[in-house]
Parts: C-alpha cells; sequence; structure tokens
C-alpha cells in the first residue's frame, strides 16, 4: 500500500513581524514634516491595530505608511480587516484594523468545495481554523496547491506540514 502525503492549509500572520512594521510605521510618523503637530498615532494590541489621526486625510496616509511597511516585512495586506472610520476624542478620527488569524468555517467549506470540484483524487478535511489534505501522489497534491493559489479566496493561505 503506498502512503499517504498531506499538508496543512493554514492563514497566520506572525505577530512578531506585525509588531515590527507597526514600529517603523510609528518612527516614520515621527519623523515626516507633514505630520508635524499632529495627533497621529498606532496602537496595537490583542485584538488588532487602532489608527487615530487628525481627520480623514491624514489617517489615509497612516494607513499608507502602515500598508508599506507591512508589504516590507512580508505581511499580507490580505490579513488586515478595516474598520470604518469614526470621529474619536478631541477632533481626532478612528479606524480600527482587524488582523485576520486563521481560515473561518464559511472560508474552509469554500477551499473544500474547490478541492472536490476539481476531481484530484484527494481528500479535504476542516480541522478547526486549518484544511488537511490527503492524497496519495504528491504531484496530487501540488497540483492543489497550485489551483489554491489561482483561485481568489480573499484570505491569505500558506501551506504548511508537508508529509510525503
Amino acid at each position: 500500500m503506498a502512503k499517504e502525503a498531506s499538508f496543512d492549509i493554514v492563514s497566520q500572520v506572525d505577530m512578531q513581524e506585525v509588531t515590527n512594521a507597526v514600529h517603523q510605521a510609528l518612527k516614520e510618523i515621527e519623523n515626516r514634516f507633514d505630520f508635524k503637530n499632529s495627533k497621529s498615532e498606532i496602537r496595537q494590541d490583542d485584538k488588532g491595530i487602532t489608527l487615530v489621526s487628525d481627520d480623514d486625510f491624514k489617517l489615509k496616509n497612516v494607513v499608507d505608511i502602515l500598508e508599506s511597511k507591512m508589504v516590507k516585512r512580508g505581511i499580507s495586506l490580505r490579513a488586515l480587516k478595516y474598520g470604518k472610520v469614526e470621529s474619536a476624542a478631541g477632533d481626532t478620527v478612528r479606524q480600527q484594523v482587524e488582523l485576520v488569524q486563521g481560515i473561518s468555517k464559511e472560508k474552509a467549506k469554500e477551499i473544500t468545495k474547490l478541492i472536490k470540484d476539481s476531481k484530484i483524487k484527494v481528500q479535504a478535511q476542516v480541522q478547526g481554523d486549518q484544511v488537511r489534505v490527503v492524497g496519495k501522489q504528491r504531484d496530487d497534491l501540488q497540483a492543489i496547491i497550485a489551483l489554491l493559489k489561482k483561485a481568489d479566496l480573499d484570505i491569505e493561505l500558506q501551506f504548511i506540514n508537508f508529509r510525503s
């Protein structure tokens, strides 16, 4: 009997890299002339990131700075989910940014349906916030990875624990 190969599909964000990107963005905001005497700041906590600035225009600039730092640190912008802009204390505006960790049940069902519809001889199984794919041939597993990379799923996927 042939040994089965498998891998896991996950959606994870390296929180240390997020912290580093936030610190770099804060340094740039402190040093930029257009943010002089501004109340712009970026706060990170367990729930995500909070952006605060004087007005919508400066908030958009803060978002651009943060996104550029995230990309430089290898964090996909698909992992960021922006809340709506709301007014805050002291004539400022605030926006929450949620970090998407794990694959939701709906996305996991969408991924398994996509795999089953491909007619490639593998089994996909949802395990919490990840999906495990098992097949007898490595080529089939690599075909599934290529299929999922092409698919537009609105979340960043990583393929880990490749075992053969």
